[in-house]
């Protein structure tokens, strides 16, 4: 055993991670953060004024956010104190609050880094508000989520929101070029299979190097892989997606206005992203069903007839066969003409129905079954439908009070354009008949 230790190099420490071994020392060796390291970046700008402030940096994963909040404190001659809001509570908070004033007593400032601040409940949040008022510490605070949504507009207010990006391929490549310096030895990967694991890191610096690792372990002595192998013997990283987060309501926005938008292609692409996430399906189907009505309504009527129908398609077929139902709604909705006057009616008619209060229907079209009733003029000339010229009597439904109204409104595309011409016909009808 001892030997195998040995051999491993652990008979002094634990083996660190290449990503920990690469973590940048100075801020130009960060990679796909131009934007705010580079020559006029918004950081780089930061740091020459003197003047650094609150910062929340707002990213994906693997992106850098705590390494260059390490690496501010060192441009700034300030103490880093970093701290995880997973494994803090208000004890904690305090007795890092007490040591950046003893230091502040001290003529020294102090960064503090809290790791996924939007962990923080409000309360634990509203916390900070007092020393980042009073300069006890420089706030750095790293969420995945979006600030707007997670973070107290009070401490939002004190603090500037700075995007850090997913990385793009140059710069996964930059971090290979790097990580071979390192090791000493090429990545044992032809130029294609180079750039498809460059992919597989999905944009994150700390799981491109991760992947590195698991290549350079894999390869037999002078072996070099293909694409066909890379997939072989590393697996696949799941995409950057969580189904309660950002990344859940970004895919389905992006999924609603493509068919919205009436761009089948795209539809698919969005919709096959957020199935090869995991998402579940019946969610998609239900989103699918509140497209066709908001979106296309009765401009074509089958739409939500075709939605309801794929979601119990995929009931009955269950995944894979089924997520071929969800892409057929996807593209028939997409391709579908769109109208949303019904929407938009229903809310004009809501509106106005809590405006308007209890207002009586009008005598003339309530029931009068009792002898009272008639007497005080319910159903008093109303006139049947059907037994009126072109099965139209034209009669006012609305309470008086309020009047005729026009809520609904169809379009002049698909299915709307024929309800139109009946909606006009029925109005001049009215309007000869003297019907207001």
């Amino acid at each position: 055993m001892s030997n195998l230790f040995t051999s491993a190099g652990l008979e002094q420490e634990a083996p660190r991670p290449l990503a920990d071994r690469m973590r940048p020392q100075k801020l130009a060796d960060v990679v796909g953060q131009d934007h705010l390291v580079g020559p006029d970046g918004a950081l780089t700008r930061l740091i020459a004024s003197g003047t650094l402030g609150s910062l929340i940096f707002w990213g994906p994963p693997g992106t850098g956010k705590t390494t260059l909040a390490r690496l501010l404190a060192g441009e700034t001659t300030l103490h880093f104190e970093p701290i995880s809001a997973i494994f803090s509570g208000v004890a904690d908070l305090k007795k890092v609050f007490e040591g950046a004033r003893a230091r502040r007593a001290a003529g020294r400032g102090t960064l503090l880094f809290v790791d996924e601040i939007h962990r923080f409940n409000r309360a634990q949040q509203d916390a900070f508000l007092p020393v980042m008022e009073d300069g006890t510490v420089t706030l750095v605070g790293a969420t995945t989520e979006n600030p707007s949504f997670e973070l107290n507009a009070a401490l939002l207010s004190r603090a500037r929101v700075l995007t850090f990006r997913s990385l793009d391929e140059d710069a996964i490549l930059r971090l290979f070029d790097r990580a071979e310096e390192v090791q000493g030895k090429p990545l044992p990967l032809d130029a294609e299979a180079r750039t498809a694991l460059a992919g597989m890191a999905d944009g994150d610096g700390r799981a491109a190097l991760t992947l590195a690792e698991e290549v350079w372990r894999s390869a037999k002595p002078g072996e070099v892989f293909t694409p066909a192998a890379l997939v072989e013997i590393v697996q696949r990283r799941a995409p950057l997606y969580d189904k309660s987060e950002d990344g859940h309501y970004n895919l389905i926005s992006a999924l609603h206005k493509s068919i919205r938008g009436s761009d089948p292609d795209a539809a698919l692409y969005w919709l096959a992203r957020m199935i090869d996430a995991g998402e579940n399906p019946l969610f998609l189907a239900r989103r699918l069903v509140r497209m066709a009505v908001e979106d296309i309504g009765l401009a074509d009527p089958q739409a939500l007839a075709v939605a309801n129908a794929v979601k119990d398609a995929y009931d009955f077929l269950g995944s894979p066969e089924g997520e071929l139902a969800l892409a057929e709604a996807a593209v028939y909705l997409a391709t579908a003409p769109k109208s949303n006057a019904v929407y938009t009616a229903w809310k004009t008619a809501l509106r106005a129905a809590k405006e308007g209060g209890s207002l009586a229907p009008p005598k003339t079209i309530l029931n009068a079954p009792t002898k009272l009733m008639r007497q005080e003029g319910y159903g008093e000339g109303y006139r049947y439908d059907h037994d009126e010229p072109d099965a139209f009597s034209g009669q006012n439904y609305f309470p008086e009070k309020l009047g005729r109204r026009r809520f609904y409104d169809p379009v002049e595309r698909g299915f709307e354009r024929e309800i139109r011409k009946r909606l006009d016909w029925w109005a001049r009808l009215r309007a000869e008949r003297g019907e207001t």
